[in-house]
């Protein structure tokens, strides 16, 4: 493991060491830890409370911006200022408490809610009682917390002629607003339904007839039995539900309690309504700071039930959505919001958070309007706003180490151009201002040695081409230029190996493996393509070709490697100009062919002459004499023969054509006939099938046979056999098999066999002329055709030598 430098912290002593994690890992580690904040952040919010007085805060500023109208079907009779006024003080008397009942009932009211406590005894019960009884009207209770949680009731007769009571208790939230009211309050074993609720009951029963007689929501069971206490009438309402409250009420749906009595209200304005009578003057202190207590002023309670009831008769109760659901939506948004974090560039996901944040406010808004359902965007915007800028503060962290990691790895590389000591830059601000400030003198170093790479490019003679992964030229040195503008060929970048250079002659491979000729010519000019990397292995190694003005270059590929030594799939194309090494090679194969005559016909005419003098002189030393001069004379003809052959078999170009190897071997039995037959010698051939047709020289593989075949008849004792055998291998080559019977070698002369001038005997061979040429010639033309040699040979068993050359598949 290696020790990784912390940005703003001195790197470890030396000597000391920890362990690292990969830059992936680290990415998401952090990613996974920062996740896991943001959904712990949502669980804070949903089922902590944590963020509840921001939940109130969003929800007071949504339902502000609503328009939640009472129904038409709701009234309210307000004991005012003005009426407090004029018919004195609170309380009122019975009677007169029963007058103003028995006004609303003359003017035709459905029913009424008469929001004001009646716990205390009166004479004037009676006729309270008996107004009571015109017209259903809802009575409240109030539960009494100083007296153990015991309902305190309306006074029993009072109490017997309503039509139903119910609780009044308002609790408002911690911070002391009234957003909504409990539909059932409990004490002591005991429950009661809030006072709209047995309204509402009936109301659905149809045991009272309003104005507009239908409402969204029907009971579940037959008005019959519907219980005006129990929650089913609510449609599984939940025990609280959020009021959406009305700001100003239309006109006339307001009526001063004195006007009603005085006769001065519209006649019709309370007919078939459902009618709340209750305490609205100023300083009764019945008044509740609701959402739009800021912009409306105060609430009475007589109003919050008013539009309770308006609330449950429309269906516009706003309920709270269950906490799966507050958990569910915030944890969505995490998870775009996370997925964009891998996927996305800063920019976008700024948008993305930006967009989930617009979205979340926008949902519970719509929620709340349309479904009147409350889903807080709390949690999500919360989450948002934390997990965004501390995963912003973690990648740049992340960015710093990293620069701060790639800067020294910069300046600590051996390849790079040593920088010009220059007068260091005033670099302040934060750190990562510093670090930009490095990055930019990493940047004008890189730009330094990219400016040193491409002078040393163009200031090469020889043309140089590097190309991409698919084989097309990238770039282009400026010999390269200069060449392709000489040959009349269109600029090199932009297109492919194989069609830039594939306008020359292929001429033959070089290097010491040598022996592709031949596949290099049949599939010349696909060889170029890099792609191919069975193919391009010859272009890896060298061939020489010939561009269409005549001149010749040597053409070599190097594949380019990343600085991991990993191969990049980039190469450089190479061309050097052989043109007068060439020319060099010509005047030596020219000097050759002429010492090679210049050799033979001084040796032939001292043969000529010594054969005359045998016939004529008579003297025995004279003739002795002769025959050591001939002998010698002979053995260094042979020797220049065979000289100028490996040459020309090393240097020169191949002509490559299909040939039978059939025919080779049958004119090389018949050119070694002579010496075979001296010796008794005789040699079997064995063909399998009448064709094995290869591409080759047809003279340089006619001679490499003729040598292994003169070999095996030199190196054997008389009357023994020679057997030679063709064969077709499965791995598309062709096998020319000699075997013979002579006198073999060792594993040692075995190891130097092919170089030139070794000569091997062993106990008991007689002696051989030669000159230790012939093998090397055999190594040479079958590696040139591509194929291999194998010698198997022990000493006094024989020695079988095969040679395996490439089948030709009939293209051209």
């Amino acid at each position: 493991m290696t020790t990784e430098p912390t940005p703003g912290l001195p790197s470890p002593a030396r000597g000391t060491w920890r362990p690292t994690l990969t830059v992936w890992q680290r990415f998401m580690w952090e990613w996974l830890v920062i996740g896991s904040l943001g959904v712990a952040i949502i669980c804070a919010c949903v089922f902590g409370q944590v963020a509840a007085n921001f939940d109130r805060l969003v929800y007071d500023r949504l339902l502000t911006l609503q328009s939640q109208p009472l129904s038409s079907d709701i009234e309210i009779v307000g004991i005012d200022d003005d009426s407090v006024s004029e018919l004195g003080r609170w309380p009122w008397p019975r009677t007169l408490q029963a007058r103003l009942i028995d006004a609303v009932a003359r003017a035709g009211a459905a029913a009424i809610v008469y929001d004001v406590l009646l716990t205390e005894s009166s004479p004037a019960d009676r006729d309270l009682a008996q107004a009571l009884r015109a017209v259903p009207t809802y009575l409240p209770l109030f539960v009494d917390a100083r007296a153990g949680d015991q309902p305190i009731l309306p006074v029993p007769p009072l109490a017997a002629a309503a039509a139903g009571t119910g609780h009044i208790d308002v609790v408002p939230d911690p911070d002391g607003i009234v957003r909504g009211v409990s539909l059932r309050e409990s004490a002591g074993g005991a429950s009661w339904p809030y006072i709209v609720m047995p309204l509402l009951a009936d109301i659905r029963s149809g045991k009272i007839a309003v104005a507009n007689g239908r409402y969204r929501g029907d009971p579940k069971q037959p008005a019959s039995t519907a219980d005006p206490a129990s929650d089913d009438v609510v449609e599984g309402a939940r025990s609280r539900v959020l009021v959406p409250f009305s700001g100003h009420l239309a006109s006339g749906q307001r009526i001063s309690a004195r006007r009603l009595l005085d006769g001065q209200a519209p006649t019709d304005a309370l007919r078939g309504k459902i009618v709340f009578v209750g305490l609205t003057a100023s300083g009764l202190l019945t008044h509740l700071a609701t959402p739009i207590s800021g912009r409306w002023g105060p609430t009475s309670d007589t109003l919050l039930h008013a539009s309770a009831l308006s609330a449950l008769l429309t269906g516009r109760a706003i309920r709270p959505a269950g906490p799966h659901w507050q958990f569910a939506a915030p944890l969505v948004s995490l998870a775009l919001l996370l997925t964009g974090f891998l996927f996305l560039s800063p920019w976008r996901t700024l948008l993305l958070t930006c967009a989930l944040g617009l979205l979340s406010f926008a949902l519970s808004a719509v929620l709340l309007d349309y479904a009147c359902v409350w889903m807080t965007p709390v949690p999500t915007l919360i989450a948002l706003l934390v997990v965004y800028p501390l995963w912003g503060w973690r990648r740049l962290e992340m960015t710093m180490w990293r620069l701060q990691r790639e800067l020294q790895r910069l300046a600590d590389d051996a390849d790079l151009l040593p920088s010009i000591p220059a007068r260091p830059r005033d670099v302040r601000g934060d750190a990562l201002e510093r670090h930009i400030a490095l990055v930019e003198q990493a940047a004008d170093r890189v730009q330094d040695m990219k400016r040193f790479v491409w002078d040393c490019l163009n200031s090469l003679p020889e043309p140089i081409l590097i190309a991409d992964r698919q084989g097309l030229i990238c770039v282009a040195n400026k010999a390269a230029h200069d060449y392709f503008a000489r040959v009349g060929s269109v600029a090199p970048e932009g297109r492919a190996l194989t069609d830039a250079l594939g306008e020359m002659t292929f001429i033959k491979t070089i290097g010491p493996e040598t022996g592709f000729d031949a596949e290099v010519q049949a599939h010349w000019p696909d060889v170029l393509d890099p792609t191919d990397l069975a193919r391009v292995r010859a272009v890896k190694r060298g061939i020489e070709v010939r561009d269409r003005t005549g001149r010749d270059y040597l053409l070599r590929y190097a594949r380019c490697r990343n600085a991991r030594g990993e191969a990049s799939g980039f190469w450089v194309a190479g061309m050097v100009e052989v043109t007068a090494l060439h020319a060099a090679e010509q005047a030596r194969e020219d000097a050759l062919r002429l010492l090679s005559h210049d050799m033979r016909s001084p040796h032939a005419s001292v043969l000529a002459l010594i054969e005359e003098e045998v016939a004529t002189t008579r003297s025995e030393r004279v003739r002795t004499l002769l025959r050591h001069i001939e002998r010698y004379t002979r053995r260094a003809l042979t020797l220049a023969d065979d000289f100028v052959q490996l040459t020309r078999a090393e240097s020169q170009a191949y002509v490559f054509e299909p040939v039978n190897l059939v025919d080779i071997v049958l004119d090389a039995s018949d050119e070694i006939w002579p010496q075979a037959r001296a010796k008794r010698i005789r040699v079997e051939t064995r063909f399998d099938g009448d064709g094995h047709w290869i591409r080759a020289d047809r003279s340089l593989m006619t001679r490499a046979v003729t040598n292994l075949l003169n070999n095996a008849v030199k190196y054997s004792p008389e009357d023994t056999v020679v057997h030679v055998s063709l064969t077709a291998a499965a791995t598309g080559r062709t096998d020319c098999r000699i075997a013979d019977q002579g006198y073999g070698m060792a594993e040692e002369a075995r190891a130097h066999l092919f170089e030139r001038f070794r000569r091997f005997r062993v106990p008991g061979q007689p002696h051989t002329q030669g000159a230790g040429l012939g093998m090397a010639l055999v190594k040479t033309v079958v590696t040139r055709h591509d194929g291999e040699v194998k010698v198997e040979s022990e000493p006094g068993r024989g020695t079988v030598v095969t040679v395996s050359v490439p089948r030709w598949d009939g293209a051209m």
